[in-house]
């Protein structure tokens, strides 16, 4: 689905990618760890804009837009789907079907409130479940998401995590909890000021790894690739 070869980026005029090369196929489902500053967001947003016209992308920033209603935050993943005209219309007056089709998402997600209520209202959690529905609306084969369950606790999260799963063919995800990508992924790609460190599929990554991963960052590791694993 995508490669990349010897990519480098920065970020703020600092080098956030240091001449990494990987490649993602359709399908997969890929976790991305590593300690802050690794240069994890810097790469989800990389390959969001390859990729933009097949993701949707859940960040960290949310974008979502507090004067609105919980649905209009929602259905702005739609936006792309109709004729402004049609669009206008729905923002002065709902529409039954793109109505109905973003409340049983929310049930989906928890969102036990009308859609009518403002953004403004919501609490850290229910706002990154809206970004989040937000992002699922938008109806896109690969979903890319930045710690998008990191105001939820990890019980929550499983279960929306197998929504996102299900959701979507394919599915690139930075995570803060290490135990949810060891245990629910195809995948883990682990960076370390801005390289490659670990790459290992699912089944043969293990608690050791991702020890390497997070160890003193002066200490010189070798990186552990899908060859050598």
């Amino acid at each position: 689905m995508i490669t990349l070869d010897n990519l480098t980026l920065k970020y703020a005029d600092k080098l956030a990618i240091d001449e990494i090369s990987l490649s993602i196929k359709a399908g997969e489902k890929v976790a991305i760890i590593g300690t802050s500053g690794a240069g994890k967001s810097t790469l989800l947003s990389h390959l969001y804009q390859l990729l933009n016209d097949n993701a949707a992308y859940c960040s960290q920033k949310q974008g979502l837009v507090d004067s609105l209603s919980t649905f209009h935050n929602i259905y702005m993943g739609a936006l792309d789907r109709h004729h402004w005209t049609y669009n206008l219309v729905n923002l002065l007056r709902p529409f039954i079907q793109p109505l109905t089709e973003v409340t049983e998402l929310c049930q989906m997600l928890e969102l036990d409130f009308h859609t009518s209520k403002k953004l403004s209202a919501l609490s850290g959690g229910q706002r990154q479940r809206v970004a989040l529905a937000r992002a699922i609306y938008q109806q896109k084969p690969v979903f890319i998401g930045d710690e998008p369950f990191s105001a939820l606790d990890p019980i929550m999260g499983k279960r929306l995590l197998d929504l996102v799963f299900t959701k979507h063919e394919t599915v690139i995800m930075v995570l803060h909890d290490k135990s949810s990508a060891l245990a629910h992924f195809d995948r883990v790609i682990g960076l370390s000021k801005g390289k490659v460190l670990l790459d290992i599929p699912h089944g043969q990554i293990t608690a050791n790894h991702i020890d390497i991963l997070y160890s003193d960052p002066s200490v010189q590791v070798a990186p552990v690739s899908l060859k050598q694993a």
